[in-house]
């Protein structure tokens, strides 16, 4: 039995970095060439331009510097088929490409057929569909080609199946969201049963701003059985041994373990963090370290992806902060290895308000007095920022961010938002979870008291919102899935609790318009998944 050794290169592209990307690709190839003496390398979508490209595909330089590159490639003497995507304009109409380079030569191009509009999809503004199937001798198997969107439909599968493919070739960049492996595998299982024909799925790994790109590359047989499967968060070579006669079929391999439900979400938040500071070059970051939950787990989170040696951490206490916040967030940062300081507001603030003492003249003691001290703490992150280059980590969870439970150029100044899409019940399993070795990463009693911004005397957070729990379940019926009042109310919640709350994630876009950028996990984060007009005469009602 002949076998032909069909590597999947699950790489990490950096978009608009073309040359470098390119670079990329040919040390992969000749890596998988020397390491599995491959007969085919296969990368993701858009490897050479990186995804999403967004609108650099408008340059006019774009097509030029592709074109460059493929040339580039054809001059490159691979042994290995190489099979990789890429951006290409052809007689004035742009597409969504993947080619076959074989010996020197362009041999095969497919155009994406199904294009993503929705959620944080939009490829409709940059490509034209294909309308047909590609079909190619791969070592005498008749091979199909198909693109990411493509594979969730049926339509495509079946052209390849009428074109007489035997194999199907689908390039991905797939973003991550919590139970996105999960829906591949029953997808992929059944689009291999509709064309009785295996299928080999390459996807890409990496963070590209809010976007986390999980790998996890994976091929199935015609009966729809996963046959090998590559690690999720990590880039790499992994080999596909395809036999070509009698039948065409994927051989068994050891599958990558599983990561647990939260470890799949605690990793994307790890990764995604990462190639944000890194891809931007920074060379650290530095947070508000309060000694409550959420900087705590952001604070695990930075260490994870960058190490403790560049990361930086400060308290910032006030009249009110607690003995037990200074003495958790103290004994966190020595933990972990990190710089940590302690820099008092009351200062600050003093003269502040000194400043503001004819302003504020006869006008009673409200939120504002709380907003400056977040305001405090934000100047002086933002001074560090500018004076050592470091990247400015905010803490706030997604369910703050849903109900504005957060200051505008205080505890939202900064540049990256590791828990953005984080809700705060999420926030405590995590924190449970980097204790799950029994050290303590976050301190146990972080995790166990009433969470409170600590803003005036004996606050609680659950004293102006209502109880995460159920906060967290309105939110996600709101924002996830788009329901009504009256839908929510029908759930069992009280409709003056779901009124309130609706309200006050209606009356807070314009914050969440000004928020840094955060990891996506869920399929409707705020960001590129969530456009909501700030100014609208929009009533929810039924």
């Amino acid at each position: 039995m002949s076998l032909i050794n069909i590597v999947m290169a699950q790489i990490n592209p950096l978009v608009g970095d073309i040359r470098g990307n390119t670079d990329a690709v040919i040390s992969y190839v000749q890596e998988a060439q020397q390491q599995y003496q491959a007969d085919v390398v296969i990368f993701p979508e858009l490897t050479l331009s990186g995804y999403p490209p967004e609108d650099l595909l408008l340059r006019d330089s774009m097509q030029t510097r592709i074109e460059a590159v493929l040339d580039r490639l054809a001059n490159e003497t691979f042994s290995a088929v190489v099979i990789l995507g890429y951006p290409r304009t052809t007689d004035g109409v742009r597409y969504n490409m993947v080619g076959v380079l074989t010996e020197g030569q362009w041999v095969a191009e497919y155009a994406k057929q199904k294009l993503p509009n929705f959620q944080v999809f939009d490829e409709e503004r940059y490509f034209s569909a294909g309308d047909s199937a590609c079909v190619f001798d791969l070592k005498g198997i008749p091979t199909a080609l198909s693109i990411c969107e493509d594979i969730w439909h049926e339509e495509p599968v079946l052209k390849a199946k009428a074109a007489g493919a035997k194999l199907l070739i689908n390039i991905n960049a797939s973003p991550f969201h919590y139970q996105k492996h999960a829906q591949r595998l029953k997808l992929l299982s059944l689009r291999a049963q509709q064309g009785d024909m295996p299928i080999v799925y390459v996807n890409q790994v990496g963070g590209q701003d809010e976007l986390v790109f999980d790998g996890g590359s994976f091929a199935v047989n015609a009966n729809g059985d996963r046959q090998v499967q590559a690690p999720w968060y990590q880039e790499g070579l992994f080999l596909v041994q395809c036999a070509s006669s009698p039948q065409v079929e994927i051989q068994a391999s050891p599958l990558a373990h599983d990561l647990d439900a939260l470890g799949v979400i605690y990793q994307a938040l790890v990764l995604g963090l990462r190639d944000y500071v890194n891809k931007n070059h920074f060379r650290r970051v530095v947070l508000g370290l309060s000694g409550g939950i959420d900087s705590a787990l952001t604070l695990a989170i930075a260490v994870d992806a960058l190490g403790a040696d560049r990361v930086q951490a400060v308290m910032m206490p006030f009249l009110y902060t607690s003995q037990l916040s200074r003495d958790d967030a103290a004994a966190q940062a020595k933990h972990l290895g990190v710089e940590y300081d302690s820099i008092a507001i009351e200062p600050m603030y003093n003269a502040f308000m000194t400043s503001l003492e004819t302003q504020f003249a006869g006008l009673p003691v409200d939120l504002t007095e709380q907003n400056l001290q977040a305001r405090c703490r934000g100047v002086l992150l933002m001074a560090i920022s500018n004076k050592t280059g470091a990247l400015v980590l905010t803490t706030g969870n997604k369910s703050e961010l849903a109900v504005g439970y957060s200051t505008l150029y205080g505890d939202m100044a900064g540049g990256f938002d590791a828990l953005k899409d984080v809700p705060k019940t999420l926030v405590f399993k995590l924190a449970q979870y980097c204790n799950r070795f029994g050290q303590e990463v976050i301190p146990q009693s972080v995790i166990d008291r009433p969470p409170s911004a600590e803003l005036a005397p004996d606050q609680k957070d659950e004293d102006n919102l209502p109880a995460y729990d159920v906060l967290d379940q309105i939110l996600a019926l709101y924002i996830d899935g788009d329901q009504s009042a009256d839908a929510i109310v029908a759930e069992g919640f009280e409709r003056e609790t779901v009124a309130r709350v609706i309200r006050l994630v209606d009356i807070n876009e314009y914050k969440r318009r000004q928020a840094p950028v955060g990891v996506r996990i869920s399929e409707k984060g705020f960001g590129r998944d969530r456009r909501y007009p700030i100014t609208n005469g929009w009533k929810q009602g039924s």
